[in-house]
């Protein structure tokens, strides 16, 4: 536990440069621009935190919520994908770096290229939402099968209940 809790706050990661900022204050890690097209495994008393002139399109959820003692973050400059993915990075930032999530602008989707993150709205994020449609559809036509195959099925027990009337009413007279 003990080996494993180290690994966990003291190792920096191999693509960046860290500095201590003295006893007990936590880590300043340099990550800037490295190429960088995922955010490595980073301490927990990561200090400050610099991501910028990367590869970076998105930030998987959860990656930076062991952060707790982040005081600063820099993320600019990076080709981020604002489709609904983001919207994690957005939400993390909001509550960590306000003035860091002024600096986002969107690379892609189109609609949005070089617009703030921080201006986004819902419909320009939910544009993963297209995916949602069609399995909505899916369900409708396989209801509607169900549901005209039960219409079906109940006329035909209903028609052969009929017949079976009149079978049994002209069996009754010819005796």
């Amino acid at each position: 536990s003990l080996l494993f809790h180290m690994t966990q706050t003291e190792v920096c990661p191999p693509s960046c440069n860290c500095k201590s900022l003295g006893e007990m204050k936590g880590l300043h890690i340099d990550c800037s621009s490295r190429k960088l097209t995922e955010v490595p495994a980073l301490p927990v008393n990561t200090k400050r935190l610099y991501l910028q002139n990367n590869s970076l399109t998105s930030i998987p959820p959860g990656a930076l919520d062991s952060l707790r003692s982040l005081e600063e973050v820099k993320v600019f400059d990076n080709p981020w994908n604002c489709d609904c993915h983001i919207l994690y990075l957005k939400l993390w930032l909001e509550d960590v770096s306000a003035p860091s999530l002024a600096n986002i602008r969107c690379a892609t989707p189109a609609p949005v290229r070089m617009k703030p993150l921080r201006q986004l709205t819902g419909n320009e994020l939910g544009i993963c939402k297209r995916l949602l449609p069609i399995k909505c559809l899916e369900f409708f036509w396989r209801d509607l099968i169900l549901i005209a195959g039960a219409i079906i099925t109940l006329i035909l027990v209903a028609w052969a209940l009929k017949v079976s009337k009149k079978l049994v009413c002209q069996m009754n007279l010819s005796q």
